[in-house]
């Protein structure tokens, strides 16, 4: 059976790690906040504050799902070194 390199190993790790602290989840909460706050249409002043504003969401999007992103990857990676 083929193995993970260490590097890519040392790589997932260092990210499961960040996740579990208490300072990350609280960085997630803040973020899931100002994006509720960002998602008001009714301050939206005109069509480029719009954009700017999906802009803003996209971002924010991808740093909150950016834990269940580096989860599936590590999945994919594995499930692919399991079935060598």
């Amino acid at each position: 059976m083929a193995s993970m390199n260490k590097e890519t190993e040392t790589y997932y790790n260092k990210y499961f790690d960040l996740f579990t602290t208490d300072g990350y989840k609280q960085l997630i909460e803040e973020l899931k906040s100002n994006a509720v706050a960002i998602n008001n249409v009714d301050a939206i002043k005109d069509e480029k504050d719009m954009y700017f504003r999906k802009g803003q969401l996209n971002v924010l999007a991808l740093l909150i799902n950016f834990e269940t992103t580096i989860d599936n990857a590590f999945k994919e990676i594995t499930a692919d070194v399991e079935s060598f």
